[in-house]
């Protein structure tokens, strides 16, 4: 695909800079450049509601549910200037990027009015209930179970269970668990796809403080948690299909404004080298090279991936992208330690702040674990993409 923007797209881009460069140096100016995910919460979800009211908050959407009908260019568009103007990540990206989309994709109309116009405005912010202890990169292998009560005449879904790495649980409304509902199944059958209230009394929230001292994690508890029959996606053992058509979205235009802030990161390393002299290394440069073409090739495929006309299911670009992406900022992380030098094993105050690049080397270690490890892509890649014979497994 050729992703060519014309005079109009170039005036599009030019209106989405001025917006968000004069929000960054204007009201919202005390969160520009913020890296850490759990950094001043309540700011961002006013940040949030402030991208709704100027019709910002998911421009790829229908109009009529909070969205600009925007095209792909224009969305392409809106994600790179967003990363290149340094605002920080959206903590509703879970809700604006997968639940939005997946609602819109497979939920009934009542469903979409439910849940869009809130998640469009800031006011409900998601998080995901996908991987646990005993099921991270294998997701089929998930254990948590719901069952389907009739509670003071009303039909309930009753879950029970555990998630873990739940992202920003602590800050969330809602979240959207995959559990197990036929008693007895295995692997991908008998799942189901549930919306359930984080404010109830059978959920627990429980923190993990990470390697960079930030606490974006969580483990999620759910003892008895209710969640009304409505508030299921699909039907009843329709939540693999569920998943993975969500997970289809999760390689979509928001893939162009992620490497948009690789290259944020990448041209801080290379000023770092210019600066402390690191540059006249030729191993350096060679590897600043090597991040230079990895972080075209992952453009390429990502152009690639929003090519294709069903979005609801993952093909062989968007098998690749995962491990692809966080292969290379793995690499990009030491990349930057190696440029720093012992500057970068040191942090300020006593909570230990780290700077962006030192920031940048804790965190992509679990770059190439989270969202499925490379070991479960090279899987994936080799069974779904290429079609050859599964990998061995024992019973779930």
């Amino acid at each position: 695909m050729k992703l060519g923007f014309s005079r109009a797209d170039e005036l599009f881009r030019a209106e989405c800079a001025d917006w968000l460069n004069g929000q960054m140096a204007g009201e919202f100016r005390d969160i520009k450049g913020i890296t850490k995910l759990t950094a001043s919460p309540e700011r961002r979800k006013e940040w949030e509601q402030q991208l709704a009211a100027h019709k910002w908050s998911c421009i790829g959407w229908p109009e009529e549910w909070g969205g600009r009908n925007a095209s792909l260019a224009h969305q392409v568009i809106f994600a790179e200037e967003y990363a290149r103007a340094g605002v920080p990540g959206r903590v509703n990206h879970i809700g604006i990027e997968l639940a939005g989309p997946t609602i819109l994709a497979f939920g009934t109309d009542a469903q979409k009015q439910r849940f869009l116009p809130d998640i469009a405005a800031g006011k409900t912010i998601f998080c995901q209930g996908f991987s646990e202890p005993g099921a991270g990169s294998d997701l089929a292998s998930v254990r948590t179970k719901a069952r389907l009560e009739v509670v003071s005449g009303q039909e309930e879904w009753i879950v029970n269970g555990q998630k873990i790495w739940t992202s920003l649980a602590h800050i969330s409304d809602w979240i959207f668990v995959v559990s197990r509902s036929e008693e007895g199944s295995k692997g991908p059958k008998g799942l189901t796809f549930l919306m359930m209230e984080i404010d109830q009394p059978g959920i627990e929230i429980r923190g993990i403080t990470q390697i960079n001292g930030d606490a974006e994690f969580n483990e999620t508890f759910f003892t008895d948690a209710r969640c009304p029959a409505d508030s299921l996606i699909g039907a009843p053992g329709e939540g693999w299909k569920i998943a993975m058509g969500l997970l289809a979205f999760e390689r979509g235009v928001s893939t162009l404004g992620q490497q948009m802030g690789f290259r944020n990161e990448l041209d801080e390393i290379i000023a770092a080298a210019k600066a402390n002299g690191a540059a006249s290394d030729p191993l350096i440069r060679q590897r600043i090279a090597k991040a230079e073409i990895g972080l075209n090739l992952m453009r390429y495929g990502a152009l690639r991936m929003l090519s294709q006309t069903d979005h609801s299911k993952i093909d062989g670009a968007a098998l690749t992208y995962k491990i692809q992406w966080a292969s290379w900022r793995r690499a990009l992380g030491e990349l930057a330690m190696d440029v720093l030098g012992q500057a970068g094993e040191v942090a300020d105050g006593a909570e230990y702040e780290w700077d962006t690049l030192p920031n940048l080397f804790l965190y992509s270690r679990a770059d190439t674990i989270y969202g499925g490890t490379n070991q479960i892509q090279r899987n994936l890649i080799a069974e779904r993409g290429l079609g050859m014979p599964r990998e061995p497994r024992g019973d779930v």
